[in-house]
């Protein structure tokens, strides 16, 4: 992604360089997705079993957009904050709990652009996890 590519929701991460962006994506999908959607993004984390609405095969997304991810649907679904829904269930709203982590520390708009950024880092890693 070139610096002219971002939008401000973008900038964040578009300010530091793409290895410190794959390694928190890789991170924040560790901490925040696996336990449902597993290390591998097929749906099978430990918890998959217990939830009412099946995890989504996150290695699948492209090949369901005719081979395109679609970066900014991944975001606002992971964001949560918009009332878009991942998978037609009850998807943690990770903009909100990423901000609240956070607000009480850096102020309400510094949290903003952490957590703007923490979900773009976590959608690209998502984006590697695309089956080829």
């Amino acid at each position: 992604m070139k610096l002219h590519d971002c939008g401000l929701f973008l900038l964040p991460l578009c300010l530091v360089g793409g290895a410190f962006a794959q390694e928190a994506g890789q991170t924040e999908y560790t901490n925040a997705c696996a336990t449902c959607h597993g290390e591998s993004g097929t749906g099978d984390g430990p918890l998959a079993e217990f939830l009412t609405v099946a995890p989504a095969d996150l290695t699948q997304i492209a090949a369901h957009n005719d081979g395109v991810f679609p970066l900014l649907q991944v975001i606002q679904t992971i964001d949560g904050r918009s009332g878009t829904r991942g998978h037609g269930g009850p998807m943690p709203v990770w903009g909100a709990r990423f901000k609240q982590d956070l607000s009480g520390e850096i102020g309400a708009y510094a949290s903003e652009i952490v957590t703007r950024g923490r979900i773009l880092a976590l959608a690209e890693y998502v984006e590697t996890l695309q089956s080829q």
